[in-house]
């Protein structure tokens, strides 16, 4: 398994990336930018065939933009972690522009977070096991595929320093220890709670009746004549013939592929899950007669004729507490692992010196 740094990101942004709340990443230490970004904002660590130039003092990436308790944060810590939030950037050859204020800010935000994490783990004296540190370094050099690539990436983020690369892997760990002891550890919730939750909020786990079903349909030509009418039936009598002769869900989509006319052919003719009142009522009236498995009669929506295999019928009602336990518990947790975080952020600001460039 690849070894990963964990960090925490705050995002203050669109809907489009998050909740208006903290939200959180662990991307690794060495975040990549595209190739352009490097030469024009200096070495963004990552891929070490890309073998990036090592910065000098006077590079854009050592530019400083935050400093916090007077420990520096720079350019290119800053340019990672927006390639961190914003990952798709190599396709749209950079960050859009209309967004990357707002991603920005979200970086800032956490390269500051994690560097106050960094300093109360050091002010409460927290330690890393040898063995531990030894674990981790030896699963980050796992990432690369050859020793000269690791050199290659050694020369230059650290000057070749092995020292400075496990001053950085040690960092990482403190600062995860440190979250895991303040965040992940107090995000667990009760099952008395769960329960709660559930008893609490029974809209929110009503459902509708579903049906997940396959079609093959032929379909004549808009403003048909009777004549055209006709042939398309004889066509769905043909193709009823064949479904009929199908055994299961894989042979009935062959079939589909081969002879539907509707979009859903390239999809071997399946639907996912539908609510009943999104369907039309001779449809809902023929699947809710069949059995899982069965493949219907012709049906006529409109001008279309249609075949119909059902695979599965839930009826609507309320999901009992154990089919969405899970789902409770895991936005529960994800609710109190941000608003411990965003306690913990605004805790170590309170005393600290910021200052943004």
């Amino acid at each position: 398994m690849k070894f990963r740094f964990s960090s925490w990101v705050f995002l203050f942004l669109t809907p489009a990336f998050s909740h208006p709340q903290v939200a959180s990443h662990a991307p690794t230490v060495f975040k990549q930018a595209p190739a352009q970004v490097l030469q024009r904002q200096g070495p963004v660590a990552g891929d070490p065939a890309q073998k990036p130039e090592l910065a000098s003092a006077q590079s854009p990436s050592a530019r400083t933009v935050a400093r916090v308790n007077g420990s520096v944060l720079t350019a290119a810590d800053l340019l990672r972690e927006e390639y961190a939030i914003f990952p798709y950037a190599r396709q749209h050859n950079g960050i859009p522009a209309d967004l990357a204020p707002q991603i920005r800010d979200g970086a800032m935000k956490m390269i500051i977070f994690e560097e106050l994490v960094y300093q109360e783990a050091q002010r409460r004296r927290m330690t890393v096991a040898v063995a531990k540190l030894q674990s981790a370094e030896a699963d980050f050099r796992n990432q690369f595929h050859t020793p000269e690539e690791f050199n290659a990436f050694l020369q230059s983020e650290f000057h070749g320093s092995r020292q400075l690369l496990e001053e950085k892997i040690r960092r990482s760990l403190l600062i995860d220890a440190l979250l895991q002891s303040e965040v992940e550890k107090k995000s667990t919730v009760p099952s008395a709670e769960l329960k709660a939750f559930y008893d609490q909020n029974p809209a929110r786990f009503e459902r509708p009746e579903t049906f997940t079903f396959q079609s093959i349909s032929v379909l004549p030509p808009p403003n048909a004549t009777a004549a055209q009418l006709r042939d398309g039936r004889t066509r769905a009598d043909s193709a009823l013939r064949q479904a009929k002769a199908t055994k299961s869900a894989e042979e009935f989509g062959l079939l589909a592929e081969k002879i539907s006319e509707d979009d859903y052919r390239v999809m071997m003719g399946q639907h996912k899950p539908v609510a009943a009142d999104e369907l039309p009522p001779q449809v809902v009236k023929t699947l809710a007669a069949m059995q899982p498995g069965q493949v219907s009669d012709v049906i006529q929506v409109d001008q279309a004729y249609t075949i119909l295999r059902l695979q599965e019928h839930k009826p609507g009602g309320k999901a009992s507490f154990e089919e969405v336990k899970a789902k409770i518990e895991k936005d529960l947790e994800e609710t109190k692992r941000n608003q411990l975080r965003a306690a913990l952020d605004k805790k170590l600001r309170q005393n600290a010196k910021i200052e943004q460039m």
